[in-house]
């Protein structure tokens, strides 16, 4: 088959939707694949990445982070005319390259719309939004979720909930595995921190990710631990000053490495995100399979309670629970027997359902029904 994906950016763009759209583009090895996406910069560029075409739209204008550009018409025309697609594989969200889609997408050809994730924020324009959004769900013979808790709780999904196929998020495990000589680098961690029980978290420092709730659950951790936070983004220097507790340190930007290391050095890994803004939480994961149980929150509709599952691979607080969180991030620390349950258990869990090529083989299941669904004018 010949699938075309169309995504907001790509690699070496790096985020969470681009990620899995490399996973995909390169790890359907038996099609042909490209890619349509918006370059960061302000011309049309058409290049092969990795061995696969990638047409990347100019970006004139940003707005409430969706770029836009009077050539996407000329380019996504371009690129059905000469790649021929038997599938366009679109990535969700994404409303204004759908709005042109709908008016290109060829009636030979399938669509199968990837729904990473609701529009949350964006209320004030998404009455504006909502009808491309509709008509884009219509048009598709498929639609690809990364969780079953994200279908049963997405409202816009519920009408089309017949034809959704789960096909979780992955990362390369390869990158997360135990290098020669991470057992020096652990411990020279361990040291910097004075030895202490290090609970970890790593990710932007924005709102829906809720490290002001960790900040106020350190207050009253009994354990004697140093809560590191790595990342940052617009809230970081508001976070430091209101930080009282100098159980944490932030050490802002880490390398990949970086960050492996620090998932092996760690005991704990704080994910205390609290909306349904974190769709899935991949980091959960890569954190899962280093071995390193989560304390998390409850979201009602998200997947990272699905990817992570209290009492069996991490413990879960009440949403904004501080207390709750404290007291499970004190039972991780001093209760050894039921963090190494936790860890093993979540260890397997992200071997067996989180691997490229665990998704890989969801999506091609899908286009196998894509393919063989008709679709109805």
């Amino acid at each position: 088959m010949r699938i075309l994906h169309i995504s907001k950016y790509y690699y070496p763009y790096i985020g969470g939707v681009e990620n899995i759209c490399k996973y995909l583009v390169e790890g359907t090895t038996e099609d042909e694949t490209a890619v349509v996406c918006f370059n960061e910069g302000h011309k049309d560029v058409v290049e092969e990445v990795n061995g696969h075409k990638v047409y990347r739209v100019a970006t004139w204008i940003n707005i409430s982070r969706q770029a836009l550009s009077l050539s996407y018409f000329t380019v996504l025309r371009k690129a059905i005319r000469e790649f021929r697609p038997d599938i366009i594989h679109f990535h969700w969200a994404n409303p204004f390259p759908a709005a042109v889609l709908l008016t290109l997408m060829p009636k030979n050809v399938k669509l199968v719309v990837h729904w990473h994730m609701d529009i949350i924020n964006q209320k004030r324009i998404y009455p504006l939004i909502k009808p491309v959004e509709t008509a884009l769900l219509k048009r598709a013979d498929r639609v690809m979720v990364t969780s079953p808790i994200y279908r049963d709780f997405s409202c816009p999904l519920q009408p089309f909930k017949s034809k959704v196929d789960i096909v979780p998020n992955a990362f390369n495990m390869v990158s997360f595995r135990e290098h020669e000589g991470d057992k020096a680098k652990i411990e020279a961690i361990k040291a910097r921190h004075k030895d202490k029980d290090i609970v970890f978290f790593v990710g932007r420092h924005i709102q829906y990710k809720g490290l002001q709730y960790l900040i106020k659950a350190a207050e009253i951790i009994k354990s004697d631990c140093k809560i590191v936070i790595a990342g940052s983004g617009p809230l970081t220097e508001e976070l430091k000053a209101m930080c009282k507790s100098d159980k944490v340190k932030f050490i802002g930007r880490i390398t990949d490495e970086e960050l492996r290391i620090y998932l092996y050095a760690a005991k704990v890994f704080a994910f205390p995100s609290i909306t349904k803004n974190e769709a899935f939480g991949v980091a959960l994961a890569e954190a899962m399979y280093c071995g390193t149980p989560a304390v998390t929150f409850t979201i009602e509709g998200s997947g990272v309670n699905w990817v992570s599952i209290h009492g069996e691979t991490c413990l879960e607080a009440p949403n904004k629970d501080i207390k709750t969180y404290a007291k499970h991030i004190d039972n991780l620390l001093t209760n050894e027997s039921l963090r190494l349950r936790l860890a093993e258990a979540g260890k397997r869990r992200a071997e067996s359902m989180f691997s490229i090529e665990k998704m890989v083989n969801a999506c091609e299941k899908s286009y196998n029904k894509t393919i063989g669904c008709k679709y109805l004018h």
